[in-house]
């Protein structure tokens, strides 16, 4: 039974940690989208310090109630299910892969309120033209088509480095780094909880960051009743315009200075017992970084990157990389520790180094702008010569002219 349970906790993990925020993605409108589609990871943080404070052994740590703590995960799952019906269908979704204008409309109403909607629905019309005639791809098409040759490698290269930057690592060596620091061993798992609670804090900074504080009493109607909770910290943040790709860089780029200095740190703690305590600094901090950016951002890249014919299959091969990328470094870091010892941060140092590098020189910025405007921005990178010619903002005339 407890398999059977792991099995379909995992399945409903699998499929929702993909469709969430392709589905809040398409919804928001382009001034929020980076902010609604991040709420997923601030859920995700918020779901790992609920876990570890349910599991203190005042709660349900104890032996003799694991089955309770095991049934935990009933509670979400019922809150789930209930508020499901208030959401309605991608709006995208209704006009360009069902051509159902009327449902389209009274889903962003529903979304949106009774705003004016027909400068969302224009742009949307012109997605659809746009998408005319095509079909949705499947997965192992990604890779055979030039069109989105930048797309897919930047997924593959991000989504990746999101797994192997060794944020897991960091939560993984915690314990031990806080005991050989002279934390008790009854007091670890508090400290351990104040990991969870840094990547927490960190994801609600980068959601008032990809936030438009102007933008915020429009999200009235069934979105924000359903994520008003995510909303509540941004009244009182004026931080923004920041956009994805510096979130990006500068997370990995702190998660690979913290990372130096914590290696540096074990290297010298039996010289110098006091680096310990910079070794357990450096956990949070690598924490902090990786929340700032790398936590939120990489799963909105799926969303943003692709059009609507490409998006579902994209966030079902962002989903398995990172899946299989997590298993892995589950899988290798007992014996990474053991071969490298105190320099078994190194290898994570050169993903995090990798993955500033490579959103610095070849992913474009996507703050602010409509998923067509994406599209076409990319599509100027994937064809540079074609790009030379004159600019054509016709969906048909650009069609037609390709073939």
């Amino acid at each position: 039974m407890i398999m059977l349970g792991r099995l379909l906790v995992g399945v409903s993990a699998g499929v929702s940690m993909n469709i969430q925020p392709m589905y809040l993605g398409e919804s928001a409108p382009k001034e929020l989208r980076g902010a609604v589609a991040m709420s997923s990871a601030i859920f995700t943080a918020l779901g790992i310090v609920m876990g570890q404070v349910v599991g203190l052994r005042e709660l349900l740590g104890d032996p003799q109630a694991w089955p309770l703590l095991l049934a935990s995960c009933l509670v979400p799952g019922v809150l789930q299910l209930a508020s499901l019906p208030l959401v309605p269908e991608s709006p995208r979704y209704l006009l360009i892969d069902c051509g159902d204008t009327e449902a389209c409309l009274a889903a962003l109403r529903r979304l949106r309120g009774s705003g004016d909607l027909a400068r969302e629905l224009e742009e949307l019309e012109e997605e659809r033209a746009a998408c005319q005639g095509c079909r949705a791809r499947r997965p192992w098409e990604l890779f055979q088509h030039r069109a989105l040759r930048r797309q897919v490698t930047s997924l593959v290269v991000l989504g990746s480095a999101m797994e192997l930057c060794g944020n897991d690592l960091m939560y993984a060596y915690a314990s031990s780094v806080f005991q050989k620091a002279g934390v008790p061993e009854a007091k670890v798992q508090y400290a351990t909880i104040g990991t969870g609670s840094c990547e927490l804090l960190m994801a609600i900074v980068s959601l008032s960051q990809e936030t438009p504080s102007h933008c915020l009493p429009h999200t009235s109607g069934t979105m924000a009743g359903c994520m008003g909770l995510c909303f509540l910290p941004l009244k009182c943040v004026a931080v923004e315009r920041m956009g994805r790709r510096v979130l990006l860089i500068g997370g990995y780029s702190l998660m690979a200075c913290w990372g130096s200095i914590f290696t540096v740190a074990l290297c010298l703690q039996s010289s110098f017992p006091w680096t310990l305590y910079l070794a357990v600094a450096c956990i949070f901090a690598s924490i902090l970084s990786f929340g700032i950016g790398p936590a939120g951002v990489t799963g909105i890249l799926a969303t943003e990157l692709f059009d609507q014919m490409a998006r579902p299959a994209a966030c079902m091969v962002c989903g398995a990389l990172m899946w299989i990328m997590l298993f892995l470094v589950s899988l290798g870091f007992p014996f990474i520790m053991e071969a490298l010892s105190h320099f078994l941060y190194v290898p994570f140092l050169g993903v995090c180094v990798c993955g500033a590098i490579y959103t610095g020189l070849f992913l474009p910025e996507t703050k602010g702008k409509t998923l067509q405007e994406i599209s076409e921005e990319l599509h100027r990178l994937n064809f540079p010569r074609r790009a030379q010619g004159p600019t054509w903002r016709s969906p048909e005339v650009i069609q037609s002219t390709e073939l």
